[in-house]
């Protein structure tokens, strides 16, 4: 497991990142997005699918738990496990069918971690203390793809 950090002084660097970063995802990539209310994950996830053409789709999966968004043969899912007791419930609604399908963005993912597959992705986001727009993107990866990828990473 290594470890990256990001600095996102804006929410455009936020998107920025998430651009650059989703042209490197593919078919069965899960990212964790964690972190406060208000601290980025759904700016990230707008960055994500305006890659893929498709800012202009994305809806809060906050009653849903999931969105799906399909462009090109891709399939994305978009995750908000907030609401969910547990990994049962995850599990009761097919959840870790969807991983093998398409690329999945779970926002609250710690809360259902114990469901997810080890060679995920962990993205936290941190509201910086001294300037209300900056965040801190702390990156855990699990795999040798996003390892290479972040230690090369320029946007």
């Amino acid at each position: 497991m290594s470890h990256f950090q990001f600095i996102s002084k804006n929410e455009t660097d936020t998107k920025k990142f998430a651009q650059a970063f989703a042209s490197q995802l593919e078919k069965q990539d899960i990212i964790i997005l964690t972190g406060e209310l208000g601290s980025g994950k759904t700016k990230f996830t707008e960055g994500i699918l305006s890659y893929f053409g498709l800012e202009n789709e994305i809806s809060s999966p906050t009653f849903t738990i999931v969105n799906e968004y399909q462009k090109d043969n891709i399939n994305i899912y978009h995750f908000d496990v907030y609401r969910l007791e547990d990994s049962s419930e995850f599990y009761e609604i097919g959840g870790e069918e969807y991983f093998e399908n398409g690329i999945c963005l779970i926002e609250w993912g710690e809360l259902i971690e114990d469901a997810i597959p080890n060679n995920h992705l962990q993205i936290t986001f941190n509201k910086d203390e001294i300037n209300e727009n900056t965040r801190i993107l702390a990156i855990k990866t699990n795999s040798k793809k996003w390892e290479d990828y972040f230690e090369n990473f320029k946007y």
